[in-house]
């Protein structure tokens, strides 16, 4: 009965089932160690932001240009604050707030970025403490530039004077008239009163929809690889019945309808 399986044409069906399985397997297993990578990932950057606060800072030109190595790390910078910001819309512990940024100006000539601290309600600029007068040296986490319109960095223009929605480079360079480092940093403690703003995890390092992609395209491998085990054998049963009807002398409804009409047509003739 099952003889017709070593037919050409079920040869063929059969090599590509015995390809197909675990090929979607493979990628199934593949989609899954990704996720469980990105996982491990996450942990290990969020567990990296609290250990690299008990680390020896360095000296910012030590840790540039900021990466996923060096994103968290304790920085360290002298030179001279300037221009002050307020970055809005930032939430803290659940709370509406904004952030109070401050360049530095270093002995290079190029500004520093330095969040000194967070500070509840709309922004303010007559509310915000004054930045230290004179040299400082300033201690925090550094942090990548942001990219406005990523993970919910407002990316809304035409704000007030003073204000900018995103830190980074490329904002703040059209803000004041000197070059700005490609990276910020995030003071430990809030400076005069302020709460401090706490390191994130590097960008690409968390459970993001990535992640989830990831994951959901396990699922759909392994569907496929039952889908074709399912298709096999419900060829295989149709082969069956319809080698069994042939025995028996049942024709399928076409051949009984052709079988039915040539005896009409011979008879008319």
């Amino acid at each position: 009965m099952y003889r017709f399986l070593l037919t050409p044409r079920w040869f063929g069906i059969n090599v590509f089932v015995l390809l197909a399985i675990p090929f979607c397997l493979f990628m199934g297993s593949w989609q899954l160690s990704r996720f469980e990578d990105r996982m491990s990932e996450s942990r290990d950057a969020e567990q990296s932001v609290v250990t690299d606060e008990r680390e020896a800072a360095r000296p910012l030109a030590e840790l540039l240009p900021v990466n996923k190595a060096t994103s968290g790390k304790q920085a360290t910078a002298t030179g001279r604050y300037d221009r002050q910001l307020l970055v809005p819309d930032r939430q803290l512990d659940d709370r509406e707030g904004y952030y109070v940024l401050t360049l530095l100006r270093t002995d290079g000539g190029k500004a520093l970025p330095v969040v000194r601290g967070w500070l509840p309600g709309t922004p303010d600029a007559a509310k915000v403490p004054a930045a230290p007068k004179g040299e400082v040296t300033v201690t925090g986490a550094l942090q990548a530039s942001e990219t406005p319109g990523d993970n919910g960095v407002s990316a809304q223009g035409g704000l007030p004077a003073g204000q900018t929605a995103a830190i980074s480079a490329a904002s703040l360079i059209n803000l004041v008239p000197y070059d700005v480092y490609d990276a910020w940093v995030t003071l430990n403690t809030g400076d005069s009163g302020m709460k401090a703003v706490p390191a994130t995890a590097p960008a690409d390092s968390g459970l993001d929809l990535k992640a989830f992609q990831n994951l959901g395209y396990t699922g759909e491998w392994f569907v496929f690889a039952g889908f074709v085990v399912f298709m096999w054998f419900r060829l295989v049963r149709r082969e069956v019945e319809f080698l069994r009807d042939a025995e028996l002398g049942i024709l399928p409804d076409d051949d009984g309808e052709r079988s039915r009409e040539q005896p009409q047509e011979k008879a008319s003739a």
